[in-house]
């Protein structure tokens, strides 16, 4: 069959040829999305899973590295590899719980933070430039499929939206 009916008609037919290409589209714009960040990394010997931690920890200063295995989806053997090495090399700077001693809470470092900046910037600056040539009513219909696109409750529950922006 080539089209999907309608869930409780709000959406017209979908054609198999329009969801093979907004997941077309999804490759090319990821591809585009992380070519710059994918660059400078390399001038570290780091990778994207290096660049996921390091976003992760700048944009949640103290996280535990439970939660960055939660968000991250990855083995603790594959985090432990990626960790140690932003530890080691100074970007990262683990802390032990004051309340819960095993815990390891985790935050940039000056060096970490600039990274991240680095990294981020063209991303920034993409997201702004497309959000504003959509226009509001863009951005909201775009935050609403890249919301029903994930899997996890949790994870949409991390972003702070109402009915008309994306709930």
């Amino acid at each position: 069959m080539d089209t999907l009916a309608p869930k409780g008609g709000e959406t017209p037919f979908l054609k198999d040829e329009e969801l093979r290409q907004g997941i077309e589209m999804m490759f090319y714009a990821y591809r585009d999305f992380t070519a710059e960040p994918d660059v400078i990394l390399t001038r570290f010997g780091f990778g994207r899973a290096h660049h996921r931690v390091i976003y992760f920890v700048g944009r949640y200063p103290g996280m535990t590295v439970s939660s960055l295995l939660g968000i991250l989806q990855i083995t603790k053997q594959s985090l432990n590899r990626v960790l140690g090495q932003l530890v080691r090399e100074g970007f990262i700077l683990q802390k032990t719980g004051v309340e819960d001693r095993r815990q390891r809470l985790l935050e940039l470092t000056d060096k970490g933070r600039s990274l991240e900046m680095e990294l981020t910037a063209n991303q920034r600056e993409r997201f702004a430039r497309a959000y504003r040539d959509a226009g509001d009513d863009a951005v909201a219909g775009f935050r609403k499929v890249i919301l029903g696109l994930m899997t996890s409750d949790e994870d949409r529950d991390r972003f702070d939206y109402d009915d008309d922006a994306g709930g």
